[in-house]
C-alpha cells in the first residue's frame, strides 16, 4: 500500500492535474493529446508532432511483444495520445491507469470519438497500489509519470509485479544528472510535489534488483532545451488567447515558472530519455 510520502505526492497530482487551467493549458499548448517531451527535428517543429515521435521510438522498442492479442498497461497516461498510438498501430488491448479524472473524462471521449473504446479501459487509480493481479500484462508503458511519485521503489515493485514473464517496461521520466543536488532543480521542481527527481542510475539499480534484464537507457537528455524553449515560445507567441482559455493568473505563473525549466535544461542538471528492460 502507497506510504505518506506517495499518498502526499498522489494527492498533490490529482489536484495540479485536475484543475481548468492546467487541463487547458496542456489540450491548447501540447495539442490534446500527450504531456510528454518531444523528439525534434527542427527547432521549430510542432509541440505535438515532437511528442508523437518520442511515442514512436519507445514503441518501437516493444513492438515483437504487441499484436492483437497483446496486452499492456499505461501508467499515468494523461490524455491518452500513446494508449491510442499503441492500440491504432498494433491492435493490441491497452489498460490506462491514471490519477487525474478530468483527464480520463477527455481520455474516454476522445476514445470513443476515434472509435477505439473497444481496445482501450481507462481506469482511475493510483501507480502505487496498481488494481490488476500479478503477471497481467505484457508491456508495462509510462511517459513522463514517475517523476510524480513520492515512492519510486515501491512504484517500480507495482509495474514489475503486474508485468509477465519475458515482458517489458519501457517508460520515459524527468531525471536529474548524477551529480545534481537537490537546490540546483528545487525551483523547477516545485510543482511536481516531491523533494526531488531520480537519476538514471537510480532506476538502473531499482530494475537491476528487480531481476529485469536488457537494461537500456537511450539518453536523450539533449532535446530537453528545444523542449522548454519550444513550450516557452508557444505560451509566450500564444499568451493573449491561452488568457482566454485559463485563468490569467495561471498564465503569469507559467510565464515565470517555464524559465526555470529552460534554465535547468540549459545547465545539464536534468536528464531524460527512453528507458527499457525485460522481465526473466
Amino acid at each position: 500500500m502507497p506510504n505518506d510520502d506517495a499518498s502526499l505526492s498522489e494527492d498533490t497530482s490529482q489536484s495540479y492535474y485536475d484543475t481548468p487551467d492546467v487541463d487547458g493549458f496542456y489540450a491548447a499548448v501540447w495539442g490534446g493529446d500527450d504531456i510528454h517531451t518531444g523528439t525534434y527535428e527542427s527547432s521549430d517543429e510542432p509541440v505535438a508532432q515532437a511528442s508523437l515521435r518520442t511515442i514512436e521510438h519507445a514503441a518501437d522498442t516493444v513492438a515483437d511483444l504487441l499484436s492483437p492479442a497483446g496486452t499492456v498497461l499505461d501508467l499515468g497516461s494523461g490524455f491518452g495520445g500513446a494508449t491510442r498510438y499503441l492500440a491504432e498501430r498494433f491492435g493490441c488491448r491497452v489498460t490506462a491507469l491514471n490519477i487525474s479524472e478530468s483527464q480520463n473524462r477527455r481520455h474516454r471521449r476522445t476514445n470513443a470519438e476515434r472509435g477505439l473504446d473497444h481496445l482501450v479501459e481507462v481506469v482511475t487509480g493510483s501507480f502505487h497500489d496498481i488494481p490488476f493481479a500479478d503477471e497481467s500484462f505484457d508491456v508495462v508503458w509510462s511517459q513522463e509519470a514517475f517523476c510524480h511519485s513520492g515512492d519510486r521503489p515501491l512504484l517500480l515493485r507495482e509495474a514489475v509485479r503486474v508485468l509477465k514473464p519475458d515482458g517489458a517496461l519501457v517508460f520515459t521520466d524527468l531525471m536529474a544528472r548524477e551529480d545534481a543536488s537537490p537546490a540546483d532543480l528545487e525551483a523547477a521542481v516545485a510543482r511536481l510535489g516531491v523533494d526531488a527527481l531520480a537519476t538514471p542510475a537510480f532506476y538502473r539499480r531499482q530494475l537491476d534488483e528487480l531481476g529485469l534484464s536488457r537494461i537500456d537507457f537511450d539518453d536523450r537528455s539533449g532535446q530537453l532545451v528545444r523542449h522548454y524553449e519550444r513550450i516557452t515560445e508557444e505560451t509566450r507567441r500564444r499568451e493573449q488567447e491561452l488568457r482566454g482559455l485559463i485563468s490569467p493568473g495561471y498564465v503569469d505563473t507559467l510565464l515565470a515558472n517555464l524559465p526555470l525549466w529552460v534554465d535547468s535544461a540549459h545547465s545539464g542538471h536534468l536528464r531524460w530519455g527512453i528507458f527499457h528492460c525485460r522481465r526473466s
